[in-house]
């Protein structure tokens, strides 16, 4: 491995105040991204679908979940996933709660389900199912799909009157976030979302935009609105389409960044404690997620790059963040003025945030040297980026049952098709000098 090997052992615990200390990082790491989601999602749905207290706690409890599962041999943080943004609002205005919680939940069996053959045959077949001339242009739909949101945050919305203030508050967040992320080294450099959210803030406390009643009227302590099934809405299959494709996806994310991980710590963490185990944490911690109304669940490259970072692996430190996540979700005065974050500030955010997704789709193609000279290449990716990014849709009806592919799902399953049955080129020119 290139790489310095860790300090401390995956299963030592460090001396209290360091333990502590590192927790809070590998927090603060997570933070940014982890609140954004459900603010994210409840923008694109129009209506509150997730909340902010439950995704942190149901982060912190999969990422105990994945320990567990993993038997304490992966120093991997679980928190809430970009690539679910779109698909979970898609559902919700289908099927309602109950639709985006079912779908949610139905991620991560799938999960569990890949991790169960994984254990028996081996990832040959996942590789053949999800090459990188899929996963590429798959991400790079994630990201431009989200992008009208960001204009619309930051008011350039067509048609939208320009507001001085929103325009500011945008750009320095946006400004922020983009100097971070290309003059900061060390741990800045591995926030930048979250130092472009507070510089952000503050420019909107500046110019007034901010509201804190709601964090004055808000107990130190609440309890998060969890969403359980058959109590607070009856699951319903008809979005489950909607979202479960995207899990093709984020499966392919959790190998990448176990796979980042590893060349970190020095040790192979595909091999041990192996992909089945891994991907079965990961995949009842989702399905606890959707249970109790919480956001799917997804491994956390800013954490990978806190371990890099400090020179610690130790999964005591990870699930001590873990604790701290849940305490937090439980906070109501902070929760509530994580809930005074104006749409401006997270605009300016988004609009790195969206074209960063874009970006890793495309860094996927570069990386894997993907031939664009081969028609079969060119086939499939502009397929799924039209697919993806037109708005597509396929409405499966019969009697009263009503499902629909659509967006990012209706892409992932047409590369799939497309890639397994086109001809290779190059077996097509060998059979011919034959």
């Amino acid at each position: 491995m290139k790489n310095q090997k860790m300090t401390i052992d995956i299963n030592e615990k460090p001396p209290v105040a360091k333990w502590i200390v590192l927790a809070f990082q590998h927090v603060f790491a997570m933070f940014g991204a982890t609140i954004l989601v459900p603010i994210l999602v409840n923008a694109a749905a129009g209506k509150e679908v997730l909340t902010i207290p439950v995704a942190l706690v149901t982060s912190g409890i999969g990422t105990l979940i994945y320990i567990l599962c993993t038997k304490g041999k992966s120093p991997v943080y679980l928190g809430s996933s970009f690539a679910f943004i779109t698909p979970i609002a898609a559902a919700y205005l289908k099927g309602g709660v109950g639709g985006a919680m079912t779908g949610i939940m139905a991620v991560g069996l799938i999960y569990v389900i890949v991790a169960i053959i994984i254990k028996f045959v081996g990832t040959n077949w996942l590789n053949k199912l999800l090459p990188p001339v899929i996963i590429g242009p798959m991400i790079m739909v994630i990201g431009l799909g989200l992008a009208p949101n960001a204009i619309s945050q930051i008011g350039l919305a067509s048609g939208t009157p320009l507001d001085y203030k929103v325009i500011v508050v945008a750009l320095v967040s946006f400004l922020v976030t983009a100097l971070v992320m290309t003059r900061c080294k060390g741990f800045l450099k591995i926030i930048p979302f979250l130092v472009g959210i507070v510089a952000g803030y503050i420019m909107a406390v500046i110019f007034g935009m901010i509201d804190f009643k709601p964090v004055a009227d808000a107990a130190f302590f609440s309890m998060p609105h969890f969403l359980i099934p058959f109590a607070s809405y009856k699951p319903t299959f008809t979005a489950i389409l909607t979202i479960a494709p995207i899990a093709l996806v984020t499966m392919c994310e959790h190998i990448g960044d176990h796979t980042s991980l590893s060349n970190i710590i020095g040790r192979d963490l595909i091999k041990e404690p192996g992909l089945d185990r891994t991907l079965l944490g990961d995949g009842i911690a989702t399905f606890v997620a959707g249970a109790l109304g919480g956001p799917a669940n997804t491994t956390y490259g800013e954490n990978t790059s806190v371990v890099g970072l400090t020179k610690v692996a130790s999964v005591w430190v990870i699930g001590l963040a873990a604790i701290i996540a849940i305490i937090i979700g439980f906070l109501g005065k902070f929760t509530a003025l994580v809930s005074t974050i104006p749409d401006a500030v997270l605009g300016g955010v988004s609009l790195l945030l969206y074209g960063f997704i874009a970006v890793n789709g495309l860094k996927v193609l570069i990386k894997n040297q993907i031939d664009f000279e081969k028609s079969k290449n060119v086939v499939v990716a502009s397929s799924m980026l039209v697919l993806g990014l037109g708005g597509a849709a396929v409405a499966i009806v019969s009697g009263d049952l009503s499902i629909t592919i659509s967006g990012m799902s209706l892409a992932a399953i047409v590369g799939i098709i497309l890639n397994l049955i086109l001809p290779d080129e190059k077996e097509e020119k060998s059979k011919k000098n034959k």
